[in-house]
């Protein structure tokens, strides 16, 4: 089967339609990482993503009736596009199934290359099964986004332009997975002919099906998944490309989101290029992982496999990237209530620069500060935080507190003395017209929100933040409502920062 792989690639079709797209030196990460970055620039192929070589390749291997009959598929993002495209080079019907939540933008990149929309659900659940239901009473072939064979050789082209671009020393190369189809590809052919060379997988905190998966020795399906990087939220890898990474994959590395920030950032800073979460995912992977095993002087290759950002997003993106890359810190500081204090901390921050500073009065005794400073690197936080413990502040880090970065620096403003039995969710809406009448009618009418906040940045699904005021004895029910519901959600109850400012 590994022969069978190395010649599949080799044999590619894939540029027909795809380009072997630059291996780049990225200057300025390199020199701050101590180590050689280079970057497989896959966000310059034609519809900005690598998904383009696995879509022709499996349609150039049909067989002229079937592309008389045509292809369906089911996505909402960039293999959509790299399926349309290959069915307008290839002049055959390309049915594209979308969740109707699918932003408008996506949908006319579809069409824009003579794609066939149709929309129909909510998820990509949903899509992936009408298609199904489509595939058969039309006899339309589908085109799988990762788990089939030459689908997985396309990307394995990667692989082959990385080892001919780059014949030197090249220490690991780290590749972003969601259904396991690019790593795989790449991993296939790279350990074939340079075993010495590791091949490390890419994962967000909260969509790591692989990692999970190869942990378990088995498949898992997660329940939810995270949808920051919406271009690897896969809920179950594939059967193929789960025995590939098996037999090919070296090591993985989870990162969070902060940190895919930091990735787009740098990847700008470096080339003036916008990437996706999902692009960046796999430098976010490369530094963390460095930085682990305290590797200098090694060569790291990176593939930024997609670029197609939705302009909205990159609000958020800003905002993060700071704490992603450890040069932004955030504190609730502590100061009594009482002429000077203010002064005082102040005198504390000194000459450091600001980003951020929220101040509510709270009660006559103590004042709760939300405080942003810009760092160097990351053991700073812990000095910063003793430093301003030794000036008699008492003080708590929310660098990593995820409420605190999303919700709580936009709405500090004290405790309500009419929030009786209130608890704190967070919430992944789908960015819809009905989502929150769905929550609100699923709701007991005798609870009542007492917070609120929302805030657009641009994704498919919106981030809540909601105050319920909760009886004692209606407990149970709350939680069968919260297991009914059908979004993710998180307690915030216990969190310090909540009871510090809301």
């Amino acid at each position: 089967m590994s022969d069978d792989y190395l010649k599949r690639i080799l044999t590619s079709k894939v540029y027909d339609v795809a380009h072997e797209t630059p291996l780049d030196l990225a200057p300025r990460i390199s020199k701050r990482i101590g180590n050689t970055v280079l970057l497989k620039r896959e966000d310059t192929q034609p519809v900005f993503s690598f998904k383009l070589r696995g879509a022709y390749n499996k349609m150039a291997h049909l067989t002229p009736e079937e592309l008389k009959r045509g292809v369906i598929a089911a996505s909402a993002g960039n293999h959509a596009q790299g399926v349309a495209l290959s069915a307008n080079r290839l002049k055959c019907r390309a049915v594209i199934v979308m969740p109707v939540t699918t932003p408008q933008v996506k949908i006319d990149a579809v069409r824009a290359l003579g794609g066939e929309v149709v929309l129909f659900g909510d998820s990509f659940t949903d899509a992936a099964e009408h298609a199904a239901e489509m595939q058969a009473r039309d006899g339309l072939t589908f085109v799988h986004p990762f788990d089939d064979p030459d689908v997985i050789a396309g990307q394995g082209t990667i692989g082959m332009e990385i080892l001919r671009q780059h014949p030197g020393d090249i220490d690991a190369v780290f590749v972003a997975i969601g259904g396991g189809g690019l790593i795989s590809g790449v991993a296939a052919y790279i350990k074939q002919l340079r075993p010495e060379i590791q091949v490390i997988g890419v994962q967000t905190v909260d969509s790591d099906a692989m990692v999970r998966s190869v942990k378990a020795g088995r498949r898992l399906r997660l329940a939810d998944v995270g949808l920051f990087s919406d271009g690897t939220a896969v809920k179950q890898v594939g059967q193929e490309t789960f025995r590939l990474v098996k037999e090919y994959v070296d090591d993985f590395v989870t990162v969070d989101t902060d940190a895919i920030c930091a990735g787009i950032k740098d990847v700008f800073q470096d080339t003036r290029s916008v990437l996706e979460p999902a692009g960046a995912l796999a430098l976010a992977g490369a530094k963390r992982y460095a930085a682990q095993q305290k590797w200098k002087g090694k060569t790291l290759v990176v593939i930024t496999c997609g670029a197609n950002m939705n302009f909205d997003r990159l609000r958020f993106v800003a905002e993060r990237a700071d704490v992603g890359e450890a040069r932004e810190a955030l504190f609730a500081i502590t100061l009594p209530e009482k002429r000077g204090s203010f002064r005082r901390l102040c005198e504390a921050v000194g000459s450091r620069s600001v980003t951020e500073f929220n101040y509510r009065i709270s009660d006559s005794e103590s004042a709760h500060v939300y405080v942003g400073l810009q760092i160097r690197s990351e053991p700073e936080i812990e000095k910063l935080a003793n430093h301003f413990r030794k000036e008699g502040f008492p003080t708590l880090d929310l660098t990593g507190n995820e409420m605190a970065k999303t919700h709580l620096r936009y709405m500090v403003g004290g405790h309500s003395g009419l929030a009786q039995h209130e608890v704190l969710y967070r919430f992944e809406f789908p960015e819809r017209p009905g989502a929150l009448m769905k929550f609100l009618g699923a709701m007991n009418p005798e609870w009542n929100i007492s917070l609120f906040h929302y805030r657009n940045q641009g994704d498919d699904y919106g981030r809540i933040l909601v105050g319920i005021q909760v009886p004692p004895e209606d407990k149970k029910i709350f939680k069968e409502f919260l297991s009914t519901l059908g979004y993710p959600y998180w307690s915030e109850t216990d969190n310090p920062a909540y009871r510090l400012f809301l």
